[in-house]
């Protein structure tokens, strides 16, 4: 149990006892400066410690916001501190130098005051933060808004502080921050309204934000098979169920930040899970269809290399991003300019099709037509979207003055997932025929599906790949920080995802598609698996990994030579091992790095991803 040392003079009639004991914490009191730093190293290490002011007024969920965030090591309000095990060597080094100038104890010589007593305590919370600060220590302090947090110094400011409490709703405040400060359209005046209050409704119930993750793939994976009885009624229910599964998981996100319940492993379930659910019912949806005699595989597996590829070309600006210097731009700036007029920023979030209006859309089209018209429906807007950010996105890159960091340049490196062939090639290509990457991956991808969707198996196509992987290794030869090097993952991703689903539509046998939509499903949760690592600093996979699985250019150059080489039926057979077997390797690999991430104490976040 985390401990709260109270420090400072009894204040008649507080609650500040009663509100830390209710947020969990066990209790302490220190009569002075001396005894607050023996009940800190008391404190086990392994447990987060608190040192409170006792005149301390405010509302509850300040404290809670203050001292209960498991995402930061060191965190303070005023009046209060709190370190977890990260951050308790830098919280005793200030407690130990602030209870050296008060004289309770002699620590290094340092003169002692004539007497040591209570009045030494008072305000020591504060002090210990100003010491925190002066080692360079990284102190969160969170926005508090209107929520009240103060330290009294008589009665009459106690009594203007407590009518101050009185007069803020502080449990309102707390359902109105569990909703994210940016959302989509849909999920702002559809969903939030009420799953607020669905979050709050777990939230008493003891449910952490896993449980109603899970609750939502559940959901979702209900939907997908109902949507594959071919049925309207299955269709309707599939509809029903989908919005059902979204408004859990908006749920889930409200109740980590109702709760504060953050942790790496419930970001990662979070995040894995909205990709299995939607890619899960376009398998349904097209499942549902080939009941009906409709074939529309072709159309959800493109639907999914689409929504892959516009998510790949988010992840990639915003690594090679993160941390640019001087990074503005005039094309930015108008995008501020837009932002101020209140109707713009409603139809900019709605057409880029963020998850709460594409699944809005999917889950009304699934109940009043059918699975062809909706992938339809589907490809359009997703390819709008896709063309409206990207091209917004060139533009940024374009007039922006920015230089890349090696950490940039090293995290799309990781995003463009080069297997061992392309990173021997990098290192034996002459100097002379250097191109820029996005150049060199945009030939390579166009003469790879050029030659695939034109030529099919044979001589042109082998030739394809083989130049694909030399402009490829080319590409990645050097370190990507050109302002246009962030297309280079996604590029990548496209030219394989889709020769793939070339190859397979062209080869005609029964299952091939399907059995393409496997491996190119194995193969995206691989690379989303590697996003999610990048983004929680864990990291890319390991290599080993990255070389068992032939990275994008050794299972791109492997699905061209099986294509020429075996038959369509036996084609078909050696899609779907290699779907099952790269499935297995990265799943198997993931769950043991996230689950030992979580056991070993990873950071706790809360990624909050793609604008729902």
């Amino acid at each position: 149990m985390p401990t709260a040392i109270l420090t400072g003079s009894p204040v008649p009639g507080s609650s500040i006892e009663g509100d830390l004991r209710s947020l969990g914490f066990d209790v302490r009191t220190a009569s002075d400066a001396g005894e607050a730093e023996a009940l800190l190293a008391a404190v086990p290490g392994d447990l987060r410690v608190a040192v409170v002011d006792a005149r301390f007024v405010g509302h509850e969920h300040a404290l809670r916001l203050g001292l209960t965030d498991p995402r930061f090591p060191i965190a303070a309000i005023p009046g209060a501190v709190t370190a977890q095990p990260a951050g308790r060597q830098a919280l005793t080094r200030a407690i130990a130098r602030e209870n050296s100038a008060s004289g309770s104890a002699a620590h290094g010589g340092a003169p002692a005051r004539a007497a040591a007593g209570v009045e030494d305590v008072d305000g020591l919370a504060d002090r210990i933060v100003t010491a925190l600060d002066a080692d360079g220590a990284d102190v969160h302090r969170p926005e508090l808004g209107s929520l009240v947090a103060e330290v009294p110094a008589d009665p009459q400011a106690r009594n203007e502080a407590r009518q101050a409490v009185a007069a803020v709703d502080d449990e309102a405040i707390r359902l109105k921050s569990a909703v994210k400060a940016r959302d989509g359209f849909f999920t702002t005046h559809f969903i939030s309204p009420y799953s607020r209050y669905l979050a709050r409704w777990c939230a008493r119930r003891g449910l952490t934000p896993n449980q109603v993750t899970t609750a939502s793939l559940i959901t979702a994976l209900i939907a997908a098979a109902c949507a594959a009885t071919g049925t309207r009624g299955g269709f309707v229910a599939a509809g029903v169920l989908l919005i059902a599964s979204f408004v859990l998981d908006c749920t889930d996100g409200q109740l980590a930040r109702y709760s504060l319940q953050y942790s790496t492993l419930g970001a990662w379930l979070d995040a894995t899970f909205d990709r299995a659910k939607e890619y899960a019912y376009y398998a349904g949806l097209a499942l549902g269809a080939a009941r009906g005699g409709d074939d529309v595989w072709a159309l959800a597996l493109g639907a999914m290399v689409l929504q892959t590829c516009r998510h790949v070309v988010d992840f990639s600006f915003n690594e090679a991003n993160h941390d640019a210097t001087a990074n503005t731009s005039p094309t930015a700036a108008l995008s501020d300019k837009l932002d101020s007029v209140g109707w713009t920023v409603w139809v900019r979030r709605m057409i880029v099709l963020p998850i709460g209006e594409r699944w809005a859309m999917i889950a009304v089209l699934t109940a009043a037509t059918t699975p062809r018209i909706t992938f339809y429906a589907l490809l359009v807007g997703c390819a709008f979207a896709a063309t409206y950010t990207t091209a917004g996105r060139v533009l940024r890159s374009l007039t922006r003055k920015a230089r890349r960091t090696d950490r940039a340049a090293q995290a799309l490196a990781d995003l463009a997932d080069s297997g061992p062939l392309t990173a021997l090639l990098a290192r034996r290509l002459p100097a002379g025929i250097r191109i820029p990457a996005p150049l060199g991956a945009s030939v390579g991808v166009a003469l790879l599906l050029l030659a695939a969707a034109f030529d099919g198996p044979g001589f042109s196509l082998l030739l394809a790949a083989v130049l694909y992987v030399l402009l490829c290794a080319d590409a990645v030869a050097r370190p990507l920080k050109g302002a246009l090097d962030w297309l280079v993952p996604p590029l990548f991703r496209a030219g394989e995802y889709c020769t793939v689903l070339i190859l397979a539509a062209r080869a005609g046998a029964d299952g091939a598609l399907p059995a393409a939509f496997g491996l190119v499903a194995a193969v995206a949760y691989h690379h989303y698996d590697t996003v999610y690592r990048i983004r929680g600093d864990a990291g890319a996979p390991p290599a080993w990994l990255v070389r068992a699985i032939g990275g994008q250019d050794g299972r791109t150059l492997l699905v061209a030579v099986l294509a020429v080489a075996l038959t369509a039926s036996q084609f078909t057979v050696a899609l779907t091992v290699l779907a099952v077997a790269v499935a297995v390797v990265v799943l198997v690999e993931s769950i043991r790095f996230w689950v030992a991430a979580h056991r070993a104490g990873a950071p706790s976040v809360h990624d909050e991803g793609e604008p729902a």
